[in-house]
């Protein structure tokens, strides 16, 4: 009996490396590109780029714009907004989280806005901390007195600024509370030009408290990162570790700072 024997076909991985490749390839150039040069940079012959491409235009992974030319397709973007939407800042910071804890040894907080306060959505904490947790998961603290929502006001308008200071009558927990309007809008110019914010013992005495933002893709301030410490025992070498945390979640969520010119 005569046993045929196939071909091996080419494997999934080896089609897959080939996709992602041309992809890579497309998303280097803003504008459409012609397909000798989408073969020449990603190393495929011009055949099998050719046919691989023709799959993705039908998939609609990629556009052809007119014979032998090609873009990214707005399957990408449909499927980009599915990812976007079932991420939640809480998943994509609670890694960074532990890590940051770990190497601080004390209380990690992500917290995030809801009208005139913040509330504590996560933390990362150990009891050789040496300090009571002050606020659990879902306890909220006022804008002004916070380091996060320090974050969150920093980015309102004057005018939206005033109206919450109207709203709230700046309310004080201790002597070193910020209840003056004047004394909170020099606060947050200063937050605005070091790109980060403190609480001097001013929510509850004994506990200092220092905060980076985190931005989504858009840019937009989504949440807050913040270190708790004993005010005796807050150091100043964290500062670099905790604006770091926040940057790299907020590239998680698809932030892209803008260059400096």
């Amino acid at each position: 009996m005569k046993i045929e024997t196939l071909e091996p076909p080419k494997t999934s991985i080896q089609v897959i490396e080939r996709m992602v490749a041309l992809l890579d390839a497309l998303a280097t150039y803003p504008d459409p590109v012609s397909l000798k040069e989408l073969s020449k940079v990603s190393g495929l012959h011009p055949s099998t780029a050719h046919r691989i491409l023709n799959d993705m235009v039908v998939t609609r992974f990629v556009d052809r714009v007119e014979p032998g030319t090609y873009r990214l397709g707005m399957r990408l973007l449909e499927l980009g907004n599915v990812v976007k939407s079932r991420l939640s800042v809480r998943e994509a910071a609670l890694d960074f989280m532990r890590a940051l804890h770990k190497k601080t040894q004390q209380t990690v907080n992500l917290s995030v806005r809801q009208g005139d306060e913040i509330v504590y959505i996560d933390r990362a904490f150990s009891e050789r901390s040496g300090m009571q947790v002050v606020r659990a998961i879902g306890g909220r603290g006022p804008l002004h007195l916070t380091s996060t929502g320090k974050l969150f006001l920093s980015v309102d308008e004057a005018k939206a600024i005033r109206a919450y200071a109207t709203r709230t009558g700046l309310a004080g927990h201790n002597k070193n509370s910020i209840t003056d309007l004047g004394k909170l809008e020099r606060e947050l110019s200063l937050v605005r030009a070091r790109g980060y914010a403190r609480d001097n013992e001013e929510l509850e005495l004994g506990v200092r408290c220092m905060a980076a933002g985190i931005h989504d893709d858009s840019g937009k301030l989504v949440a807050g990162l913040s270190i708790s410490a004993p005010a005796d025992r807050l150091q100043e070498d964290w500062l670099d570790d905790l604006v770091q945390t926040a940057g790299q979640i907020s590239a998680t969520l698809g932030f892209r700072p803008s260059p400096v010119v």
